[in-house]
């Protein structure tokens, strides 16, 4: 149910930075229409650690309302206190989302055996399909595969977004996790080469911008037609980099802008993307198609 493409959604915002419900409707419709494979809401991408609580399960819902079931919909419900990643986890389960996505808890930075009685708790007190998410360079915290591994027996912790960044990392948790764990890598620039080692997809931040052609590759690699995936990453891979010129998600929230699908609204302490980077982005977006 989750592989493929699924795309870490940005949270649109007007100027004042309070969210732009017109704008979320029109990208969820270009995700449906581009063949984006599962949306990812209120991610790290989508300014979960600035909106509120009310506003982080209303997004999740009118994100669930708005596919109406065309594709799956995985809730960002993560949170550094394990009550309130069990609030979240309910609130977006009967909401209807299809699956959520647990980052490791951030700032306090637990133990192994700590991040392994968090997600069991989440996992014991919520039933719905879980995804861990460990992401190192956002949490100052690793995860680590043998941890990774225990809870991949549990029922409904169903696979894990690794974005520690490397394959070898990938490889590991495909060798050491049970048979039926999904693993998705959520770096793009090792989304391909992941893919091809066994991973079962991509959690993207540049799926926000050529969903077309990252479902397209991540196809191709989980085909294993390498000639095919390597041609779409010639045309989109600068992409990879020129959206993390600063941190996630100013630059593809400032590309959406260019591109005419999303406002400028971001909120503090995120600020618009800085001069110098302007040009690298565009370019990035031509070499793409994305732009003219």
């Amino acid at each position: 149910m989750f592989q493929g493409s699924m795309v870490a959604l940005v949270t649109p915002m007007l100027d004042d930075g309070s969210i732009d419900d017109a704008a979320l409707a029109n990208l969820v419709e270009f995700h449906v229409e581009s063949g984006t494979d599962a949306i990812v809401a209120v991610g790290t991408t989508g300014e979960s650690a600035t909106l509120t609580v009310p506003e982080h399960a209303r997004v999740i819902k009118q994100i669930v309302q708005l596919v109406g079931g065309r594709v799956p919909v995985i809730a960002g419900t993560g949170a550094n206190a394990t009550a309130e990643a069990i609030a979240l986890t309910a609130h977006a389960s009967q909401v209807g989302a299809d699956a959520c996505l647990l980052v490791t808890p951030y700032y306090n930075k637990p133990t192994q055996e700590g991040l392994y009685r968090h997600f069991e708790a989440v996992a014991a007190a919520v039933n719905v399909p879980q995804i861990l998410y460990n992401v190192p360079g956002r949490t100052a915290l690793d995860m680590l595969p043998a941890t990774t591994a225990k809870l991949s027996h549990l029922d409904n912790i169903i696979g894990i977004k690794e974005a520690f960044g490397t394959v070898e990392r990938i490889q590991e948790l495909v060798s050491q996790c049970a048979d039926d764990f999904m693993i998705v890598t959520g770096d793009d620039a090792t989304a391909m080469e992941s893919i091809l080692a066994g991973a079962h997809g991509d959690i993207s931040v540049t799926a926000n911008v050529v969903p077309k052609d990252m479902h397209l590759m991540c196809a191709a690699a989980r085909a294993g037609d390498r000639a095919a995936a390597e041609a779409i990453e010639a045309r989109i891979g600068d992409l990879h980099t020129a959206l993390f010129h600063e941190s996630n998600p100013i630059p593809v929230k400032w590309a959406l802008h260019a591109m005419g699908r999303i406002g400028p609204g971001i909120r503090l302490p995120m600020t618009p993307l800085a001069d110098p980077y302007h040009a690298p982005v565009i370019a990035a977006l031509q070499k793409a198609g994305a732009m003219a």
